[in-house]
């Protein structure tokens, strides 16, 4: 490839920063201990199965509310699901009717009523930085 061939492919397609960050404020902490698990899906298939999200973060919850930062995200549609791992034994507690007995959130602040949410009950576009704040039910 020509040097002005490689300017022009590097000028219209090259490296692009068309990433954007994610900042995630999460409240209504009720008990400081265990972690905060969060997934961050990019697709309604297999929304909310374990192992399938783009991204999972752990955090250690040191307050009543925590920030969590996600860069580098490229534009298009997400949901995020999280729970409040407050016995931190690596899972979601449930009742026997499966309904989470530990703290949880959905992007949107979404509450489900008689089944768990679906991919379109909780997206969200990112185009540009943004923050969302998602408050726990417990």
């Amino acid at each position: 490839m020509n040097f002005i061939l490689f300017i022009f492919y590097f000028l219209s397609v090259g490296p692009s920063n068309d990433t954007h960050t994610l900042t995630i404020n999460i409240t209504n902490i009720e008990t400081v201990k265990g972690t905060l698990e969060i997934g961050l899906f990019n697709s309604g298939e297999r929304f909310l199965e374990e192992g399938q999200a783009l991204k999972t973060i752990s955090v250690k919850v040191k307050s009543g509310s925590e920030t969590v930062i996600i860069e580098d995200l490229p534009k298009g549609t997400y949901a995020i699901s999280m729970y409040h791992d407050e016995n931190a034994d690596g899972e979601c507690n449930r009742n026997f009717l499966g309904i989470p007995t530990e703290p949880y959130g959905f992007s949107n602040n979404f509450r489900p009523r008689f089944a768990a949410p679906t991919f379109k009950d909780c997206q969200f576009y990112l185009e540009s930085n943004k923050t969302l704040k998602i408050k726990l039910k417990g």
